[in-house]
């Protein structure tokens, strides 16, 4: 599980087996037990979440989207 960013008492990262067929890009966050997959493209978006409230989604959505280019790029590089 490859850790891309760490923002705060959040952690930013990847799974090493992301299926067969591999899913589009996307990143995980997690603190604690509490853990959001978004999606990168088209658009930043909630995949799935377990335990943040709205109020952390808004916040970590916004994180994905301030270090999309950071998070994507590291994506392609570890799959390539």
């Amino acid at each position: 599980m490859p850790t891309i960013l760490r923002e705060g008492a959040y952690r930013f990262f990847f799974y090493s087996d992301e299926g067969d067929p591999r899913e589009p890009a996307h990143i995980h966050i997690r603190h604690g037990w509490d853990e959001a997959k978004f999606w990168l493209h088209p658009d930043v978006s909630l995949a799935y979440n377990e335990g943040f409230d709205a109020r952390t989604l808004n916040q970590l959505q916004k994180l994905v989207e301030l270090h999309r280019d950071e998070l994507e790029r590291a994506w392609h590089e570890y799959f390539a």
